[in-house]
């Protein structure tokens, strides 16, 4: 990713974003066992476990029930009666970590990269784990997040980063998982950096996305052809990067929304026999036939939004993630760009009025978001041998007004929940001598 190096202005302003985080810290690794009781336990899987326990040590979870929990030596005891214990939210596909302010400062934006065929540009090495808008974010559940180069028409590589660290060495959960792609769109428009290169600016949108996609078909050949070679005489770092998408260690993920782009996405997925992920995907809901044939995950983006055509049913992205459910595709949500993933809990609870159970739009940002990104062995439910990713919330996780997380773990780690909204609140609560509930 690109280096901007940051003018005394720039400076100062980064300075001010950081101030009064100083004291949030990492937390240490796991020292003790962790006992919590008398919650009601949302698994992740769809199963709820009423009066339940959860115990983990060195980072692992250790066992859960319902009941009595096992008497362990030593061990933290936390009385959540009345009170729901979730597994840490994941939230696919975001900028978090690599925007700090979106217009107007240069400098804390560093989320894509110059050219259009950026496959080998790693996103993991400009994770910025002082963000502050990570504590913000982690304060209302989501505690593993999946930092994603944007721009061009193949954007880079992403990895799953877990939100509590002092460095990307530290906060990597799995590195250089998928390369993704801004699939073309010949109805014109889109996000930025979509056009071919030698894309001429009087060419039809139909003429653009020809061209686009004969550049991005010529690269995957040329990387599928290098990737058969045992030993490359000649190093290409771009062809090495996509080397994992031909032996099935990394997954291929295209942004497209439509019907159609959808359809040709999967046909050029199958034709490389590619592990394809469909991010966005608001016209999903018409060919999901072909998505479960082939088996290709969906990740929602933003159900809070307008439709994709003017005809369509205006509650429609509200409904989009019960119409997957109905149709047996897999299907995970996310929110848009980074600071607004606060609101991913938010946007999976509204699903519940249009459709899906309380338990599914839990696991479609758990279980399901783990799946698709090939992390579910480790992480997305509570489950012995799992890591103890983890929250208790006072109320509701799934509601604006239930949502209360008290204690958070990440590999077992109690995480510091502080962030700079609660500093200010206290601060000017102080000022007008109310009592500070945060």
């Amino acid at each position: 990713m690109k280096k901007t190096f940051l003018s005394l202005g720039g400076l100062l302003l980064g300075t001010a974003l950081t101030y009064g985080q100083a004291t949030i810290l990492p937390a240490k690794a796991q020292s003790k066992a962790v006992v919590i009781t008398g919650a009601t336990i949302h698994v992740g899987n769809g199963q709820v476990i009423d009066n339940g326990y959860v115990a983990f040590d060195k980072g692992k979870i250790t066992a859960i029930g319902s009941g009595s929990a096992p008497a362990i030596a030593g061990a933290d005891v936390i009385d959540a009666k009345g009170k729901q214990v979730y597994p840490g939210f994941i939230a696919p596909v975001t900028t978090i970590g690599l925007i700090e302010v979106e217009s107007g400062a240069n400098g804390t934006v560093d989320d894509a990269e110059t050219g259009s065929l950026n496959p080998n540009v790693r996103s993991i090495v400009a994770y910025n784990t002082d963000s502050k808008i990570i504590p913000t974010v982690r304060s209302n559940g989501v505690l593993l997040t999946q930092p994603t180069p944007t721009g061009g028409l193949v954007s880079g590589e992403s990895s799953v980063v877990q939100l509590d660290a002092w460095n990307w060495e530290d906060a990597a959960y799995k590195t250089d998982m998928a390369i993704h792609l801004n699939w073309p769109s010949s109805r014109g428009g889109g996000r930025r950096g979509f056009a071919a290169p030698g894309a001429g600016p009087q060419e039809s949108p139909a003429e653009r996305a020809q061209k686009a996609l004969d550049a991005i078909t010529n690269l995957f050949a040329q990387a599928k052809a290098y990737a058969e070679i045992e030993k490359p005489e000649v190093t290409n770092l771009r062809f090495g990067a996509m080397k994992g998408l031909f032996d099935g260690s990394k997954k291929l993920f295209v942004n497209a929304d439509g019907a159609k782009e959808i359809v040709q996405a999967i046909n050029f997925a199958k034709s490389f026999k590619l592990q394809l992920v469909i991010v966005g995907g608001k016209q999903s809901y018409l060919v999901t036939e072909a998505l479960k044939e082939n088996n290709v995950p969906v990740i929602i983006r933003e159900t809070q939004s307008l439709p994709e055509r003017d005809e369509d049913d205006v509650y429609l992205p509200y409904k989009l993630p019960n119409l997957l459910q109905q149709a047996g595709v897999l299907y995970g949500l996310t929110g848009t760009g980074f600071w607004r993933q606060r609101n991913l809990p938010f946007e999976a609870g509204q699903a519940v009025g249009y459709g899906l159970t309380k338990e599914q739009a839990v696991s479609m940002i758990t279980l399901n978001n783990a799946k698709i990104l090939g992390i579910d062995k480790t992480t997305g439910t509570l489950e012995t041998g799992k890591d103890a990713n983890l929250f208790i919330s006072g109320g509701d996780a799934l509601d604006m007004i239930g949502l209360d997380v008290q204690k958070a773990f990440i590999q077992g780690r109690d995480i510091n929940l502080d962030n700079q909204h609660k500093q200010l609140y206290r601060k000017f609560a102080a000022k007008y001598g109310i009592e500070a509930k945060l």
